[in-house]
């Protein structure tokens, strides 16, 4: 495999410091969601301070991979444009 692309010049291996990055943002993303899963079950449902705090971890742990998902796309597009006439 290529080390940089041929029409961009895009480098293909993202640093280290890249996942750090990606890691703060992911916190910003799970706290997003937390708040959501807090005010759907607490206000919405009417569910008790302790079951509405299980309903956060549940929607932590089952929203893991889409939190990690969303949280690097958008450190990378802060980084790096996609412009689809150069594809």
């Amino acid at each position: 495999m290529p080390e940089r692309c041929s029409n961009c010049n895009t480098k293909y291996k993202i640093e280290p410091s890249f996942f750090y990055g990606a890691m703060y943002v992911s916190y910003a993303v799970g706290i997003a969601f937390a708040t959501a899963a807090f005010v759907i079950s607490y206000w919405m449902i009417g569910l008790s301070r302790l079951n509405s705090f299980f309903i956060i971890i549940l929607t932590l742990v089952l929203f893991l991979p889409i939190i990690t998902r969303i949280s690097r796309n958008i450190w990378i597009n802060g980084f790096f444009t996609y412009d689809k006439t150069k594809v």
